[in-house]
């Protein structure tokens, strides 16, 4: 999905959600099946990356470092779009043993767990996956801790669909599982509509008049928005506009327009094709050189050498404060 700054047009044709999630640039790094039985149990590190599981068959428990514990069931799927250390284990409590218990496996892309020999009690798909883009941090703390969807036949779909297609080597194999993941991704973000979802742009989206104020955002980035007139779009009053976007997105209205001016910035200056005048007028500055103080502030490095740090396949490295 290219950014853009957008047409005047109805916003309701405009989604947040797939712009971010476009941004993103998810790739799949593998997917493997996960059969256990008997008590097991097995710790995963903070990686920073996305994760996610799919339950096939029976139960388990999955618990996120700071997170209550999930009591995951057939058909339930859990998104964590940046993985902290977690835990999954057998209904039966188990002992420091059984973590320390290494998998067996008995075929290319499965593992066991637990008593390898009993019949298995627990299937689940597991995998992990990667974001692309260089800012897909400032992207991923506008989506939600974790995810967690019961009974959403799409995604048992999607999740046998890109579980078929890790396994196959079929032509163009990368390009089709980018693109599961990336519909698998929005699906199971917009799936998750009863939310305890933590502050970030699903909660907001969840709110119909912030989703209003947040579409017309994203519709027009370039328009020089006031926090009235964005509360006027929300039909909420000034202050009770910007408290009740804070609580929910989780930065003030500002804040994420800035934020999200940024991410379309630095998409722009890595595609190339813009001279760094058309990449700030199209995000919403009167002149390049305003553009510049701005981004380089934000960003850490002035919009032209991060373009060609990027073009040649390197990240820049942060300026000091002073740049």
């Amino acid at each position: 999905m290219n950014p853009q700054t957008h047409p005047e047009t109805n916003p309701a044709t405009i989604d947040p959600l797939a712009e971010v999630v476009g941004l993103l640039q998810p790739a799949v790094r593998f997917t493997k099946i996960v059969g256990a039985a008997g008590r097991w149990g097995v710790r995963r590190p903070d990686t920073g990356q996305p994760s996610y599981c799919a339950v096939l068959a029976g139960q388990c428990r999955m618990t996120l470092q700071g997170e209550a514990p999930l009591l995951l069931q057939p058909g339930d799927f859990v998104l964590v779009p940046a993985t902290r250390e977690f835990s999954m284990a057998s209904l039966e409590t188990p002992g420091e043993r059984d973590f320390a218990t290494p998998p067996s496996f008995p075929r290319p892309g499965e593992a066991r767990l637990g008593d390898h020999d009993a019949p298995v009690d627990v299937r689940f798909l597991i995998g992990h996956c990667v974001f692309d883009a260089p800012d897909a941090a400032l992207l991923v703390s506008l989506l939600p801790r974790y995810v967690h969807v019961r009974g959403e036949a799409r995604l048992a779909t999607l999740v046998a669909l890109l579980d078929d297609e890790a396994r196959s080597d079929r032509p163009a194999r990368e390009v089709v599982m980018a693109r599961l993941l990336e519909v698998l991704l929005i699906e199971a973000l917009r799936s998750n509509s009863e939310t305890g979802a933590s502050p970030g742009l699903v909660r907001g989206l969840l709110d119909a008049r912030l989703a209003a104020a947040l579409r017309r955002i994203h519709e027009a980035p370039a328009r020089a928005w006031t926090v009235a007139e964005l509360a006027q779009e929300a039909a909420l009053s000034r202050s009770a506009f910007f408290e009740r976007f804070a609580r929910a997105v989780g930065v003030a209205p500002m804040e994420y327009l800035l934020a999200w001016r940024m991410a379309l910035a630095k998409d722009l200056l890595r595609r190339g094709g813009c001279a760094i005048a058309q990449v700030a007028e199209r995000v919403g500055y009167s002149s390049a050189s305003t553009f510049s103080v701005a981004f380089a502030r934000h960003i850490g490095v002035p919009p032209a050498r991060y373009a060609n740090a990027t073009r040649a396949g390197a990240e820049p490295v942060a300026q000091a404060a002073s740049a």
